[in-house]
């Protein structure tokens, strides 16, 4: 199966309850994560808008590379807190946070669930792009799984191969920066959090 970014409408964000099926997604963390903001003298996080119209809508894109060049990256070119930010997050959501907010929530891929705010995530992300530079002929984020299958189909590595000696060489690395990028533009586009599942 594999593990995905994926939005979240307001259905399943705020799913609570052994009578909901979607109980075992991120309503936990939804709860947890409101009762800290207001610990914190900050609003709750209840704006999250409904579920997509239409079969495919929404974000989603797999996880099909290696991380290796992407964190090497993000070491190279951001601060321990920004690499933080931008690397250790497993909630996005559209909204500031002046640091991750750490959640002792487990999720099916760690013991704590750490949430980050986009608009911090984007910033670093900005910079790693610049750095990078994406290649032309990339696809644009409209559709489901999309990169994902730019990614497969030998089009980051055709891509990298027109490059050589940069650092869009990597088809790994751009392919994260990519995916990240996506993930926190369409977060604040749409005001959903994107979740890892």
């Amino acid at each position: 199966m594999g593990m995905y970014l994926v939005s979240v409408g307001a259905r399943e964000w705020f799913a609570r309850g052994e009578e909901d099926d979607e109980a075992e997604g991120p309503g936990p963390v939804a709860a947890a994560l409101n009762e800290e903001l207001v610990r914190r003298g900050l609003p709750p996080y209840t704006s999250v808008p409904g579920e997509p119209a239409g079969r495919g809508s929404g974000f989603e894109e797999k996880f099909v590379a290696s991380m290796h060049g992407y964190t090497a990256l993000c070491r190279s070119l951001l601060s321990p807190e920004e690499e933080e930010t931008v690397c250790g997050w497993t909630v996005l959501v559209p909204f500031s946070l002046d640091e991750p907010v750490r959640l002792p929530t487990e999720t099916s891929f760690a013991d704590e669930t750490v949430v980050a705010g986009a608009p911090q995530v984007l910033a670093a992300l900005e910079r790693l792009e610049a750095a990078v530079g994406l290649p032309d002929g990339m696809p644009s984020a409209g559709r489901n799984l999309e990169l994902t299958a730019w990614y497969l189909d030998a089009g980051a590595r055709g891509a990298a191969a027109a490059r050589p000696g940069s650092r869009g060489a990597d088809p790994d690395m751009v392919f994260h920066v990519a995916l990240y990028l996506r993930a926190a533009r369409y977060s604040l586009r749409h005001g959903c959090p994107i979740v890892h599942t």
